[in-house]
Formats: C-alpha cells, structure tokens, sequence
C-alpha cells in the first residue's frame, strides 16, 4: 500500500494515556458508534498547547501518518489505543522505536501500521508536512523535497496488519472460520 498524508509529530515517551485517556477507556470499539466516539477522543491526553490531533467538527485527524520518537505507547497495555488511532482515521505511525505492547496491540488489532525508522525523524518532520509513506518498500518521503527515509522492514506482522489484524489475518488464512 502506498499512500500520501499529513502528518502529526510528537516526541518521546508518548504513554497510552497520552493516546487515549483512561474516562474513555469504558467505550466498546466493536460497537460501531463507540469505535467511532473512541476515535474522536484520540491523543486527547496530550498538553493543552498542542496541536489537536482529532477535527472536533468531524470527530476525524486530518493526520494520516504520525511520527514519534522513542519509546512510543509505554504505559498501560490498553489495546484502546491503537483502536483509538485507527478509528481516528490514521493508518501509520513511524517511531524511533516502541513499548512493546503498544506494537503488539498495533499488530493485533490491525489499526496501524507500526513502522521504526532508520533514523530519528522528529526533527526531519513538523506537524502539517505531507508524506508519502510506502508500505511495501518500507520507505517515507516528504513531499516537500522528495526525501526518502527508510525504515526497519516490518518482517512477518505485515501481513497481519494488512489483513486488519489477527483474526482477520487467521481468517483470511483459514486458520479459523
């Protein structure tokens, strides 16, 4: 999959309350209504001063792509929070590299993708830039210049993700019914 977006940079240690806030943690994300509320709510967690993440008008981010630094998704192991994500309408975030649950759940849930750059690329990137990230090649290049940066190969979880995460992925290959 290849595909162009906005994107949203934050920095280190972005928790799960961050991501998603704990009073939100009571909606159901396999209850449409809910999964679409829990979306609305994504990165509400984060200081006062920065850029909201969610359009409050459309309960959607205008941020496809979201790039952080190190150690992204600590905390709590809620899986709420790469549902809230997803269900916000981002399909990708790029780290320098993650908790290992919040990666798990990404992978799990199949709501996005989980890419670790090569390179730190908080600096690279401000909130608003475009960039075109492909999946397949494992790569992202700003639009502005056409730089490309490569990130770690996503190895056998890609297909998972692909497939919309574990069941559907263990249904697609007949594992389940």
């Amino acid at each position: 999959m290849k595909f162009t977006a906005k994107v949203y940079v934050v920095g280190d240690n972005i928790d799960t309350d961050n991501i998603i806030p704990a009073q939100f943690l009571n909606l159901v994300p396999t209850i449409p209504e809910e999964y679409e509320k829990l979306g609305s709510y994504a990165m509400a967690g984060m200081p006062d001063d920065c850029v909201p993440f969610v359009d409050k008008a459309t309960g959607k981010t205008p941020y496809g792509i979201m790039i952080a630094g190190r150690n992204f998704g600590c905390g709590s192991s809620r899986e709420h929070a790469p549902v809230a994500l997803g269900a916000a309408g981002c399909k990708a975030v790029i780290a320098e590299y993650y908790a290992r649950i919040f990666f798990r759940n990404s992978v799990a849930t199949g709501e996005v993708y989980p890419f670790e750059s090569e390179q730190p690329l908080v600096s690279e990137f401000h909130t608003g830039d475009e960039a075109t990230l492909d999946t397949e090649a494992g790569t992202l290049t700003r639009v502005s210049d056409g730089k490309v940066f490569q990130l770690k190969d996503l190895g056998a979880v890609a297909p998972v993700v692909e497939a919309g995460g574990m069941f559907a992925y263990a249904r697609k290959m007949n594992m389940i019914s």
